[in-house]
């Protein structure tokens, strides 16, 4: 992929995730990553990049 085509991902993305509102974002990117993950096919390849993702994302702070 091609950083033009990845900036176009990422914006269709963005502006889906506005679209659908804040409030159904957690459910769309379930969604999203469930199929990503079905797509991508291979276990180790997914559980290294939830990995990544989640690498300088603070945990939540229970209140």
């Amino acid at each position: 992929m091609t950083d033009s085509e990845l900036d176009s991902v990422y914006t269709h993305l963005c502006k889906t995730m506005t679209g659908l509102g804040e409030a159904n974002g957690p459910l769309f990117l379930a969604r999203f990553a469930l199929l990503a993950i079905e797509r991508i096919g291979d276990a180790q390849a997914c559980l290294s990049l939830i990995d990544a993702a989640g690498e300088h994302v603070p945990a939540s702070v229970p209140q």
